[in-house]
């Protein structure tokens, strides 16, 4: 049984399917529901004001976008009736997505595959394959079309 489940979420169609299925999943189970969304972390090798200007729009960019997918996902979940507890992260997506499940002492990690293969996979990489692969208890994969 779960009783804390953790859905990572990253704004794409995919993801929401994932809150769908974590959505379920709580209500089934009477358990707390989490959400991450991971900013990939910006990293600039020149040190010019410009650079510094340009790195720190992105970023207020890059957390404005995240604050309004959790937001989102806040609000379905209250349509749903279940509470959802956000969290706002910057690194790398699978390492953070594990940390913050195993800092919560969460149950089970929920996360979107888009269905990447080949060579796709090994040159973008897959959060949901690491997610899978390093998580030391559950994970559900929701499989993108």
């Amino acid at each position: 049984m779960f009783s804390n489940i953790l859905v990572a979420l990253d704004g794409s169609k995919i993801s929401q399917r994932a809150l769908t299925e974590a959505v379920d999943l709580a209500r089934l189970m009477n358990a707390t529901l989490q959400a991450v969304h991971v900013m990939e972390a910006i990293t600039s090798a020149q040190s010019s004001l410009d650079q510094m200007d340009n790195s720190l729009e992105m970023y207020q960019l890059l957390e404005k976008e995240g604050n309004d997918i959790l937001e989102g996902a806040k609000k379905y979940c209250a349509y749903q009736g279940i509470t959802l507890i956000p969290h706002l992260k910057q690194g790398n997506p699978g390492t953070e997505i594990i940390s913050l499940s195993e800092q919560e002492k969460c149950d089970i990690i929920v996360v979107a595959s888009h269905g990447k293969s080949g060579f796709d996979r090994l040159f973008l990489g897959s959060v949901s394959s690491f997610v899978v692969k390093n998580n030391k208890g559950t994970t559900m994969v929701v499989r993108g079309q």
